[in-house]
């Protein structure tokens, strides 16, 4: 686009999330006619989260809906937060019961947990879900703005170092305050009154704040005039368009959302409301009384005030925290001893756990612990850290690359490829090229599996299973056992357990391969010309290296997570012997329609039925079964059969193999004119056995002069040649190594295949 089309763009934007002003009637006329438009803060939050909808996940093995909100969709997944989707939706279900009025109204909202775990993300995704929704129609926010220049004997309204105002001079309110709080309390009751009546499915409204001291100086000023001036319609006057008219705004930081970093300083009263500015007393005529147009407003509460308050980092805060006891339920502070102003704000602490250690510091003293009132107020949600491996590798990426899409997806299997892809990472320019090097597939994912197995608990996993079963558990919500499909359900662990309590942190992981791809050569084969790539038992061998050089890690931590080291090499070597294994037989892959055949056959002939082929009804061909089994399968020899009669072993697998399987997977729902081009064979593990995967046997079965001995540099004209140079291939077309990574690979894989080989 050209600079005055990008200019349009801007310009558009801005028209879409503005409106006119309009008059105090007009509002409440659109109120009306939609009720979101005055949503108290929670319900103003709440209605943010759900108008982005849900979606479906796998988290700890159990599918949950999590709201596409904590997505960042707006902000292209920028600050998403990753993981923890049962922690936000606990948070999304106590706003609903504040917004309602059910209950956790004097609650302050407190998020805590260890660092990067997404806390900090948390708040800004809450500043860009809730800016970007004030921007739809259905989610715009009023507040009311004033204007009494014409107000000849006053020196006019201001909270600022500006001159006197004229008559196209407003000031807005500088808390955002609610439309419906100019009313006198009896009519404004009315209005909600009505209002429920009329619109009785939504949650009712509740507006039960007062003008602002602000708001309230322009609305006593113009009241005292017109009422001087002895006009009847005292409250018309006040609110006649020419001094007060309703204005939409866009929600952002210091405008219906307070944020009190952790840098923030100033005395408790300061940094909750603000504070006196002692030259506009002087410049105000006020007659010996504090001025509330010369207070600053630029405390959290202000700021926050008709939508959201955050406290940053509570721990530096923590004197803050008694003085907000009464605020959630109260809506009440004061600038000073005189003067009072109501809010009506979420209130929203983070903090990591040594704020936890902070309250307890009296625990011992039970009822006279001086902070029991504040840990009675508080309502913890504890993120932790990631314990799915989808969700590991995905953060590793963006804290690598700084993508920020997030990835969609159900089912941890619709994602293995883009757990187990490489990675390709700019490290500069050299000689006006640009520089990459490759984290070789499973990388990431390695990495992504030790930090993953370092948060599981150890004392809740079942006999039969693994820590790194338990991660393959949590992040797909199964585990295959031969024949068997075994749900997360069948395991009994500890909805107390201390799964991402703690464990290797995403920034450890990403500051050992960052300095790697600094520095990346191949240390078991320096002779090639890799210098650029990185592999797994690179990543995993620098991690539990570093774990010795990282004081965040106690002597303890160190050994246990050391022990977990050596199960996630041999699960990440499993699957990289599993490519190499599918690349060499890649050409030798069993059609589908030849299995089909097979399947039939094998069904015809355990209920004595027949086959249906073009020429018509036959019996089912013994031949066809016995050479499917020796050639494709692998599992029988010729000593297995009488001619092609199948000994009891055969028979055995035929029944228990493929027809239960059958059973358990088509045939339980049949129909009379059922066929068996209705089956997915895939579900039938026996059967996915043979189109999905092969082992050793069937590569020595099929490449009989194949020697992995001869592998790194086999003789010319050799299978072994002939094979690997396919299989580099093949790893590179169908797989997406890199012809280096691809022969690192498969030089690691047979360096450990021969010493077994037979």
């Amino acid at each position: 686009m050209s600079g005055s089309e990008y200019v349009r763009e801007a310009d558009r934007e801005l028209d879409a999330a503005y409106e006119e002003p309009m008059s105090l009637a007009e509002y409440v006329d659109r109120l009306f006619e939609q009720p979101s438009i005055g949503a108290h803060a929670s319900k103003y939050l709440l209605s943010a989260i759900e108008a982005a909808g849900t979606r479906t996940v796998i988290e700890e093995g159990e599918e949950r809906e999590r709201y596409r909100f904590f997505d960042d969709p707006h902000n292209d997944g920028e600050h998403a937060i990753l993981g923890n989707t049962e922690v936000l939706n606990d948070f999304v279900d106590d706003l609903r019961s504040i917004a309602a009025g059910r209950g956790k109204e004097e609650k302050i909202i407190w998020f805590d947990g260890p660092t990067a775990t997404g806390k900090s993300e948390l708040k800004r995704c809450l500043v860009n879900g809730l800016r970007e929704y004030s921007k739809t129609p259905e989610g715009r926010r009023y507040t009311v703005e004033w204007n009494v220049a014409s107000a000849e004997d006053a020196p006019g309204l201001t909270y600022g170092d500006v001159p006197k105002v004229d008559e196209e001079s407003w000031y807005q309110s500088p808390v955002q305050s609610n439309p419906l709080s100019v009313f006198p309390e009896p009519v404004r009751e009315a209005i909600l009154e009505d209002l429920d009546a009329e619109h009785g499915d939504h949650t009712p409204i509740r507006a039960e704040t007062e003008l602002d001291p602000f708001s309230r100086e322009a609305y006593d000023h113009l009241e005292r005039r017109y009422r001087r001036e002895g006009v009847a319609d005292l409250f018309s006057a006040v609110t006649d368009p020419r001094h007060l008219r309703v204005t939409n705004y866009v929600v952002d930081v210091g405008q219906g959302i307070g944020v009190l970093h952790s840098e923030d300083d100033g005395r408790p009263k300061e940094r909750l409301v603000g504070s006196w500015m002692a030259g506009m007393l002087q410049k105000l005529d006020s007659r010996g009384r504090k001025n509330p147009q010369a207070f600053s407003y630029d405390g959290v509460l202000s700021q926050g005030n008709g939508l959201l308050t955050i406290v940053e980092d509570a721990t530096q805060h923590a004197d803050l925290l008694q003085k907000l006891l009464n605020v959630p339920d109260e809506r009440h502070v004061k600038l000073d001893k005189a003067i009072g102003m109501d809010v009506d704000t979420q209130l929203l602490i983070i903090s990591n756990p040594d704020l936890d250690a902070q309250l307890n510091q009296h625990a011992d003293r039970n009822g006279a612990d001086p902070l029991r009132a504040l840990k009675r107020r508080l309502d913890r949600h504890e993120f932790g850290y990631l314990t799915n491996l989808r969700l590991e590798c995905e953060l590793i990426h963006r804290e690598l690359t700084g993508e920020t899409a997030v990835w969609e997806g159900s089912d941890g299997e619709e994602l293995r490829d883009r757990v187990r892809a490489p990675l390709s990472i700019r490290v500069g320019e050299r000689g006006g090229q640009v520089e990459e090097r490759e984290l070789a597939p499973h990388t990431v994912e390695a990495a992504a599996l030790y930090s993953v197995v370092s948060r599981l608990d150890r004392d809740d996993l079942p006999e039969r299973l693994s820590l790194v079963e338990k991660a393959l558990l949590f992040d797909r919500g199964y585990l295959r056992d031969g024949d068997d499909r075994i749900e997360a359900e069948a395991f009994d662990f500890d909805p107390n357990a201390a799964d991402g309590t703690q464990g290797i942190p995403v920034t450890f992981t990403r500051d050992v391969i960052a300095e790697l791809l600094n520095t990346a050569r191949d240390r078991s084969h320096p002779e090639l010309p890799v210098e650029n790539v990185l592999m797994p038992r690179d990543v995993l061998n620098e991690m539990a290296e570093r774990l010795h050089d990282a004081p965040m890690f106690s002597r303890a931590e160190r050994r246990e997570f050391e022990d977990r080291l050596a199960s996630v090499k041999n699960h990440v070597f499993d699957q990289q012997e599993a490519d190499v294994i599918d690349a060499i037989m890649h050409e030798k892959r069993v059609e589908e329609e030849t299995v089909e055949e097979y399947v039939e056959h094998v069904y015809a002939w355990a209920t004595d039925g027949v086959v249906e082929t073009d020429q018509g009804e036959s019996q089912p061909d013994p031949l066809k079964m016995k050479v499917f089994e020796i050639e494709h399968l692998g599992r029988f020899s010729e000593g297995e059969y009488d001619g092609t009669t199948p000994m009891p072993t055969v028979r055995s697998f035929r029944r228990e193999r493929v027809i239960t399987a059958l059973n358990r997977h088509a045939w339980q729902n049949r129909t009379e004119d059922f066929a068996i081009d209705e089956v997915n064979l895939l579900d039938i593990p026996v059967v996915r056995e043979v189109l999905e995967s092969h082992d050793w046997s069937d590569v020595a079965r099929v490449y009989e002069d194949f020697d992995p001995d001869q592998w790194d540099d086999p003789p010319a004209n050799t299978e072994t040649a002939a094979v690997k140079e396919r299989t580099i291939d093949t790893l590179v077309e169908e797989f997406g190594y890199s012809p280096a990574s691809a022969e690192l690979t498969g030089r690691h894989v047979m360096g450990q295949v021969s010493y077994r080989w037979d």
